[in-house]
């Protein structure tokens, strides 16, 4: 018996019992069964509503502007911001930095560092690939860092691969040899990656005008899939797509172009007709007004110091300890920041950055008219007096009298000459005499700086995320190629400085670093301004951005492989 059927109420006798019912009843009817279906689908979508969820998804693109125009698009030759902002796109190293500034591995499976600190060793991964399909091997690790370490190259990475010894153990293993600990060795591992195949055969007298240096393959994110040039046969544009088998997982975002432009000017027209999306390399000035008509202005501290370094064996002036503290005690950093940089940017009073390994920040500081006044309490208690007719300071010596008058030299960029400026002005009416001089930036280095030709100087240096102030600070490095540009000497310091670099914990180096970081406080061989911050305009429509610690621009891309434009709805228990 087909008992489905013996319970099955016929569709006809259906119609017929709701044909029986009046009419009002009919309609009663019909719209309790209406509800009750609405309520069921309602019911059912709030239910998947509830156990979906977005996710990002493949797709969408692009277009970023940057001042200058690519030469060596090659991690070991790249010079300038545009070779380092494609080299970050086409290559990977064997460790690559996150947006929250760690280095975590890349082409590296994994790594481990001896117990003395001296011997570091890689595990690749084993399905690394290059943009033209060829595995990724210790033999292309060991090349690359060969050829860095090549003199006849003249690389930019020359100095920190000098005296390490590198071997292949196997084909997916590689081992660093260093003669000394060196904390932030880990750093060189983020170095892209060249495919040795493609250059071997390359001499190195010819390695700068190969035609890889432009069309470069690597084994990063983005491939590069067309070049655009103008009639000269300059680049203007090169246009990326998402490479699939990267190591890292393939980025969401599919296409990216890079559009290359001479200076900010012509930078920001096509930022106004839309013909990009993103950009940086603006000056403060331009992001406030940005800012203030709605546009997205994303901002991290870069490590850098800006401030006035004093050399004594020029400027017999400065080997009064009060005279370079009342200078430091005048200052009125805020001030400068707001003017100058538009309020971008972090007031320094140390050696040592935001973002670095060891920063001090210093809340005591808060210069005004009446730390004018301090200072000059501070250097008439030592033996200095106000010359009526010249308003300018004078302190009687075995040799004479000495005026507490210098000159101030800098570059001719905007941004230094007008702080210089502010700077000079504050000095001037504590009762100093400043003198500005401004040099093309060419000049300064090779003219200026390298001999040490300066009675102070305002000017930048660029600290490491990992920061080594030894290069800026040691004794031995006071004279050129030495970047100790206050020619700087304390045995305390020295030995801190020592002790910092070969230690790998970051909370060990902080504590050498405070106290090196006091003794630079007691000395005052320079007053510390400023660290600007980067400036990034970027798009709504782009998500997943993240805008952590960078030490130079290019790093912006850390987190590019987590940014994305389109989305999927997917249950959660389906999602990645």
């Amino acid at each position: 018996m087909d008992i489905s059927r013996q319970f099955s109420l016929p569709e006809e006798s259906i119609r017929r019992i709701i044909r029986t019912l009046p009419k009002t009843s009919r309609r009663i009817f019909y719209a309790l069964v209406a509800t009750a279906f609405f309520s069921a689908f309602g019911l059912f979508w709030q239910m998947n509503n509830a156990l979906m969820v977005t996710i990002p998804a493949h797709g969408g693109s692009l277009t970023e502007g940057i001042v200058g125009t690519p030469r060596f698009i090659n991690p070991v030759l790249a010079i300038s911001d545009a070779d380092r902002d494609i080299a970050s796109l086409v290559y990977s190293g064997l460790l690559r930095t996150t947006s929250s500034g760690d280095l975590v591995p890349d082409l590296a499976e994994s790594y481990s560092i001896s117990e003395d600190g001296l011997v570091y060793t890689f595990t690749m991964r084993d399905d690394a690939v290059f943009h033209d399909g060829t595995p990724v091997t210790s033999d292309d690790v060991i090349f690359t860092v060969r050829k860095a370490q090549d003199t006849t190259l003249k690389s930019p990475k020359r100095a920190s691969w000098e005296g390490i010894i590198a071997e292949a153990v196997d084909r997916q293993t590689v081992r660093f040899t260093l003669k000394q600990p060196y904390a932030i060795f880990l750093e060189n591992t983020t170095l892209g990656i060249l495919p040795r195949h493609l250059w071997e055969q390359i001499p190195p007298e010819q390695f700068g005008f190969s035609e890889l240096n432009i069309r470069a393959i690597g084994s990063g994110p983005y491939r590069i899939t067309a070049i655009k040039r103008d009639k000269s046969g300059i680049p203007t544009y090169y246009d990326f797509e998402s490479f699939r088998r990267f190591a890292g997982g393939e980025p969401y975002i599919k296409d990216i172009r890079i559009r290359f432009y001479p200076n900010e000017s012509a930078l920001l027209r096509a930022y106004a007709e839309k013909k990009i999306e993103s950009m940086h390399a603006i000056s403060p000035t331009t992001a406030s007004a940005l800012g203030q008509s709605g546009n997205i202005i994303a901002t991290t501290a870069l490590p850098r110091v800006f401030g006035v370094f004093f050399n004594q064996n020029q400027a017999p002036v400065f080997t009064d300890t009060s005279v370079r503290q009342a200078l430091n005690l005048a200052l009125n950093r805020e001030d400068i920041i707001d003017e100058v940089l538009s309020g971008y940017g972090t007031p320094l009073f140390g050696p040592i950055p935001p973002g670095a390994v060891g920063y001090m920040a210093n809340s005591e500081n808060t210069a005004d008219a009446s730390n004018i006044n301090a200072a000059r309490e501070l250097i008439e208690k030592n033996g200095w007096t106000k010359n009526e007719e010249t308003g300018i300071y004078e302190k009687k010596t075995n040799k004479g009298t000495l005026t507490l008058s210098f000159a101030l030299a800098t570059s001719d960029a905007e941004e230094l000459k007008h702080a210089a400026e502010l700077i000079r002005d504050t000095w001037n009416k504590v009762g100093a005499d400043v003198t500005l001089q401004i040099f093309d930036i060419g000049e300064l280095n090779q003219n200026i700086i390298r001999p040490r030709k300066y009675d102070a100087l305002f000017f930048g240096e660029i600290i490491g995320r990992d920061s080594d102030p030894f290069a800026f600070w040691h004794s031995s490095q006071r004279l050129d190629p030495g970047l100790n540009i206050a020619l700087y000497a304390n045995i305390t310091t020295d030995k801190l400085l020592e002790e910092a670099r070969v230690l790998s914990g970051k909370d060990a180096r902080a504590e050498k670093y405070a106290a090196f970081q006091m003794e630079i406080r007691n000395d005052t061989p320079a007053v510390f301004v400023y660290a600007p911050d980067f400036i990034y305009v970027i798009p709504e429509k782009i998500a997943g951005f993240a805008l952590g610690p960078i030490t130079i621009p290019s790093e912006r891309f850390a987190s590019v492989t987590e940014w994305y434009i389109r989305t999927d709805r997917v249950w959660e228990i389906f999602a990645p």
